[in-house]
């Protein structure tokens, strides 16, 4: 049986990766599309009902979520708008896929996961927030290549870019004058603490991190670099570095562990046994299709009735902590931050 869906937004991204997803997952079938202004609707050109602001009447949001053929709603908003559709989805009993990050701050994503926990929630809808670096094959077969190398001994992240002006990502006006803390590092930012965590796993879970935060340039405020030292459970320190405005380019994700270390470079994983020098190493690609992936395993927890663990606002909330404390550590000079969210 195929499950009704609307999608909720017009954007670059529902167009680029949340379409081709829907299209592509047997388990769903596309009723209708929402966005904020009838014109960005239209200009998907699709074949749908078109619900916006302003539409005319019958054609609102709320009347979207009246539609008894609509069980589910892909949520694509600017990240402060989000919460208001994800309740208003969850009171009407529609199973909700939100894009990352839940919230643009934590007192906003904990009244989120509140909320869903309440007795407004009808028709035992679900929630899920999609986060796709969750779902990459690359990160995935990491990871579990990571288990097989006894402890984890330490863990560098590098993420170096330069985002410009005429970026198309970056060219909407909710990104342009972010009204939401971090910017960009936020934005683009929680993909990359979603991938280490994954990586980290739970014996090496972050307790508790310092930051030191810089400007470079003036298009990206408040901040667009970030670097970071984070203190795992396992007693083990690791750092994170990310900006947006360098000049520099570069992107690894390094795990080392007792008997080996992994390296994680966009679609492509290293493996290597033993000493790096004189160790036998493994070298597997992948596609990457990880927003398809995702789309599906959350149409598959519709029909089996059981969220998927990797769309847990749960682990969300674990991702957004975590940039929010190196923010608020970057504020502060380096001040030492705790985490409690971790899952």
């Amino acid at each position: 049986m195929s499950i009704g869906v609307a999608i909720i937004g017009s954007g670059l991204f529902v167009q680029d990766e949340h379409l081709p997803a829907v299209q592509a997952t047997p388990h769903l079938t596309l009723k209708a599309v929402y966005s904020r202004s009838l014109k960005s609707a239209q200009a998907l050109k699709l074949e749908v009902d078109l619900y916006s602001d302003d539409a005319g009447s019958g054609k609102t949001y709320h009347d979207l979520l009246l539609r008894d053929d609509i069980h589910g709603v892909i949520i694509a908003l600017p990240i402060l708008s989000q919460p208001e559709y994800i309740e208003a989805a969850l009171a009407a009993g529609k199973h909700v896929l939100s894009e990352k990050p839940i919230a643009g701050d934590l007192k906003r994503a904990e009244s989120l996961i509140k909320y869903y926990k309440s007795e407004k929630v009808k028709n035992k809808a679900t929630w899920g927030v999609a986060e796709n670096y969750r779902f990459l094959d690359s990160y995935i077969y990491a990871s579990q290549e990571i288990l097989k190398l006894g402890r984890i001994l330490g863990f560098h992240v590098t993420v170096s870019a330069n985002i410009q002006v005429d970026n198309k990502y970056y060219n909407t006006p909710w990104r342009t004058k972010p009204e939401y803390q971090g910017g960009f590092l936020l934005d683009g930012g929680v993909h990359s603490v979603a991938g280490i965590r994954l990586l980290l796993g739970e014996g090496a879970k972050p307790t508790a991190l310092t930051a030191y935060t810089a400007l470079l340039q003036p298009h990206l405020p408040p901040a667009d670099t970030i670097t970071s030292i984070w203190q795992t459970k396992a007693g083990v320190p690791g750092t994170f570095a990310m900006s947006f405005g360098t000049t520099l380019s570069g992107y690894a994700f390094d795990v080392a562990c007792e008997h080996g270390s992994v390296t994680v470079t966009d679609k492509k994983v290293e493996v290597r046994q033993g000493l790096q020098k004189d160790g036998k190493s493994s070298v597997k690609e992948f596609k990457g299709e990880d927003v398809k992936a995702e789309v599906n395993a959350w149409a598959e927890s519709i029909a089996n009735g059981k969220p998927h663990p990797l769309q847990s606002p749960e682990q969300a909330l674990a991702d957004l902590e975590i940039l929010e404390k190196m923010l608020k550590s970057g504020q502060g000079h380096g001040k030492t931050e705790s985490l409690q969210f971790q899952v």
